[in-house]
């Protein structure tokens, strides 16, 4: 009876640290506007006399500049080039010193030479010193290099476009997630290469940036540490 119990504690174990490890060290989250493509109603026709005129409102479009984005559902291209380089030196010193010294010059019971002899052989005095020294470094770069294709999703009071989009490839049995977004200001767009009269903009014009670009599958597992490596990980005190 007493195995039977030792062996279902065991699994039970088992099986709650199987559940409970799969949250341990999670990959950070982003927090990224969603990327699915908003439903777009069709904008109402103004209301007012027919002119004949071949200016409608509701659909303008410059004539004698390049087409850039500028209503909810247009497409931007972002060219990402992100790179990041950090570095820090700290250093610390400190020094602090301290002397004290006294003497005896009166006793009860006993006379001034004796307590002058006593003085001369034995005098009291305490020391004290204290140095610290502590230097620190700490040094970061990351560099990010792609390109995405999104779409405008809403158009600020100011003009100012907010835009997301997310591109998945999938090779074999990989997955590669990338999802950006973030909010433009139309003058900064320009034509893209020869023949491409999109607008596109470089991610460093672009404000609120947030860029997740991941990895699905057995590639990603195999680069991810175990369960049980995780946990004990989470418990040793080293």
């Amino acid at each position: 009876m007493t195995t039977s119990l030792l062996r279902l504690l065991a699994a039970a174990t088992a099986a709650a640290l199987a559940a409970g490890c799969a949250s341990i060290n999670p990959p950070p989250p982003v927090d990224v506007l969603p990327t699915t493509p908003p439903p777009i109603a069709a904008l109402p026709r103004p209301v007012g006399p027919a002119s004949g005129s071949l200016f409608h409102a509701a659909s303008y479009r410059p004539a004698f500049e390049d087409q850039r984005a500028r209503l909810v559902g247009d497409m931007v291209t972002i060219e990402i080039l992100e790179s990041i380089d950090a570095k820090q030196d700290t250093k610390s010193n400190v020094n602090r010193n301290g002397d004290t010294k006294g003497s005896i010059t009166a006793l009860p019971l006993l006379a001034p030479s004796t307590v002058g002899k006593l003085a001369a052989r034995s005098g009291l005095g305490a020391g004290y010193e204290n140095t610290f020294n502590g230097s620190g470094n700490t040094a970061s770069k990351n560099e990010f290099k792609s390109n995405i294709t999104t779409l405008v999703t809403e158009v600020l009071p100011n003009g100012h476009l907010v835009i997301t989009g997310e591109k998945q490839v999938g090779v074999n049995r990989s997955v590669d997630v990338l999802r950006f977004s973030g909010i433009v200001d139309p003058r900064h767009l320009r034509r893209g290469q020869p023949g491409h009269p999109g607008s596109v903009i470089d991610s460093r014009y672009v404000a609120n940036v947030r860029v997740i670009s991941r990895g699905l599958g057995e590639q990603a597992e195999a680069q991810a540490m175990g369960w049980l490596a995780r946990a004990f990980n989470t418990i040793s005190p080293f």
